[in-house]
């Protein structure tokens, strides 16, 4: 199932996405798409209204699509995921997966305007694939107790500043909590309908020009060893979000370093999990 919110930010009411494209309210089985929905088999149910034909249709025209999953408890990132992106940027390849924090109140819909901070001069794009869990998890161990707690998968945009990111501090987090800075959307995939998560193709484009074209297969650590690797150290919560990652072609490992500026659009797509499209704005 393809499971969505819509309406204004904090007015968001559940919704499922038939392949037809029809748009059903969820609001008779749950009150919101977050972790106690997750948790309490609220996939299940949401599933069996569906096969019941117990919901009401909404009306898209003019309809904000929100971020799939209400505020996250938190957004754990692994950073320098894939290869090229590491040859890009300079940096070694990893021996261990790189973990960051991110502000879950950075999360916004995938249509929303994103803001440029004040004082950025380095304001990169970051395609990433978001793995949502839906069952606590501590010290996983195996390909069938990973997949278990894990709800589905969406796009995110893990929006970076770099100077702010790599030169302000020796931690990440001040590039990457900023305001807007983590789009995700238009729809929480469900893991069943999903598939592999390393059979994704990911893009992203620029005002018009192709920067990011990359593919899950190609991450230094899978899906599996990423949500196994980080509930040894960090209890896993049902709507939990973890971004694995970005490929080559961000701002920062181009030449001429292409940073954002007020007025650019970007759109990015995962294939399978739809797409998203920005302006970015000045704070």
């Amino acid at each position: 199932m393809k499971l969505l919110r819509v309406g204004a930010p904090g007015q968001e009411r559940p919704a499922v996405r038939m392949d037809d494209g029809r748009l059903l309210d969820l609001s008779s089985v749950t009150r919101d798409i977050d972790g106690v929905f997750l948790a309490s088999g609220g996939v299940e149910r949401a599933r069996a209204a569906v096969t019941a034909g117990e919901m009401a249709e909404i009306d898209p025209d003019g309809l904000r699509i929100g971020a799939p999953v209400a505020r996250p408890g938190k957004i754990i990132c692994v950073g320098l995921n894939y290869r090229d992106h590491a040859a890009e940027t300079g940096a070694a390849i990893p021996p261990r997966p790189v973990v960051f924090m991110k502000d879950p109140s950075t999360v916004v819909g995938p249509y929303d305007e994103v803001l440029i901070p004040r004082g950025s001069v380095k304001t990169d794009w970051e395609v990433e694939l978001a793995v949502v869990i839906g069952r606590r998890a501590r010290y996983l161990d195996g390909h069938e107790a990973v997949r278990a707690v894990i709800a589905g998968y969406a796009i995110s945009h893990d929006v970076s500043e770099r100077e702010f990111q790599l030169e302000y501090s020796s931690q990440w987090d001040l590039g990457k909590s900023c305001e807007t800075f983590n789009p995700m959307g238009p729809w929480l995939v469900t893991a069943d309908e999903a598939g592999d998560p390393q059979n994704f193709g990911l893009h992203l484009s620029v005002n018009g020009v192709k920067r990011q074209d990359g593919h899950t297969g190609d991450m230094i650590f899978s899906v599996d060893h990423i949500v196994s690797y980080l509930s040894q150290y960090m209890v896993l919560e049902p709507g939990d979000v973890i971004n694995t990652g970005t490929p080559a072609g961000v701002a920062l490992g181009l030449p001429g370093t292409p940073f954002l500026r007020p007025g650019d659009t970007v759109e990015l797509s995962v294939d399978g999990l739809g797409s998203q499209r920005q302006t970015f704005a000045q704070a």
